[in-house]
């Protein structure tokens, strides 16, 4: 039981405190309930008691179990993350998690969509009726400014100005403006000013992307229509919402964008995360160099 309060309290902590992301938040209490199961089958006592090697033991369980590297390195960091709070509430001494080394992770190149790709993907919502409004203003939106799924369905009307073409967007950590091209702008003003409103159930909602209920749009709920929209489109790539923005950063950078502004508009802390994009045109390079030169 002590263990379960243990793990209440740093949820607690993770949330007024830390105020992390819910993605973030759900990643390290999975880690953690997954951590606690192990641990009251086979050693049943306080997590305090834990030492270092018990936990290597854990870490072994996971690989043994066919977790990826990824998935390891991710626990290692929640137990690490974890411990250190126990250590800062006076509920244990030292941090058994501390010398726990996570598995070097093969770094896979996020796939993108050709431009032709993208323009067959954002063709196939018909303006005939209220969803297909909407999810073309919510398709064109997301390829004109690479924010994240969870930043797309977390805007406000208020957070979208089409008189300049700009998007106002915000999240727990950080604040960025990022443009809107002509054909983004001219979906969004048709969708707000002329459907939007017939959509809401209550008038005094700010959510700019409403489902069919008129509430604000959910995760699974936009997941479900780029799937929908792909299959259409008899696009034959595995395509989710991030898709869109690992193609709004890659052909930006292809059409001459320097990586400063794309790291801007992306809303990335570290440059090191907007430098992958580089690594996949020059890819993409390579192999249209080998595809087509006559001599390769």
């Amino acid at each position: 039981m002590q263990n379960a309060v243990y793990i209440a309290q740093y949820e607690t902590y993770l949330q007024e405190v830390k105020q992390v992301s819910k993605n973030t938040l759900s990643s390290y209490m999975r880690d953690l309930k997954q951590f606690e199961q192990y641990w009251m089958h086979n050693v049943g006592t306080t997590f305090c008691k834990a030492l270092g090697h018990d936990l290597d033991e854990y870490i072994k369980w996971l690989r043994h179990n066919g977790k990826s590297a990824a998935t390891v390195s991710r626990c290692i960091a929640s137990l690490r993350s974890f411990y250190q709070f126990l250590i800062e509430h006076g509920t244990v001494s030292q941090n058994p998690a501390s010398d726990l080394v996570p598995d070097k992770a093969v770094k896979k190149l996020p796939q993108i969509l050709t431009s032709r790709e993208v323009e067959l993907l954002l063709e196939q919502p018909s303006s005939v009726d209220a969803k297909g409004y909407r999810d073309k203003a919510m398709l064109e939106t997301l390829y004109a400014t690479g924010i994240r799924v969870s930043e797309l369905i977390s805007l406000d009307v208020s957070d979208i100005n089409l008189a300049i073409g700009i998007v106002h967007c915000k999240n727990w950590s950080k604040e960025r403006m990022i443009p809107l091209y002509p054909a983004a702008i001219t979906a969004l003003e048709e969708y707000i000013n002329r459907v939007r409103p017939h959509m809401l159930s209550d008038r005094n909602e700010t959510a700019l992307f409403v489902n069919m209920g008129g509430e604000r749009m959910s995760r699974q709920g936009f997941w479900k229509i780029i799937k929908y929209y792909q299959e259409k489109a008899k696009i034959n790539k595995e395509i989710t919402p991030h898709t869109l923005r690992h193609s709004f950063a890659a052909h930006l950078l292809e059409n001459g964008a320097d990586l400063r502004s794309i790291q801007e508009m992306l809303g990335h802390a570290d440059i090191s995360s907007t430098q992958v994009y580089a690594q996949l045109v020059k890819k993409q390079l390579k192999e249209i160099y080998h595809k087509a030169h006559p001599r390769a």
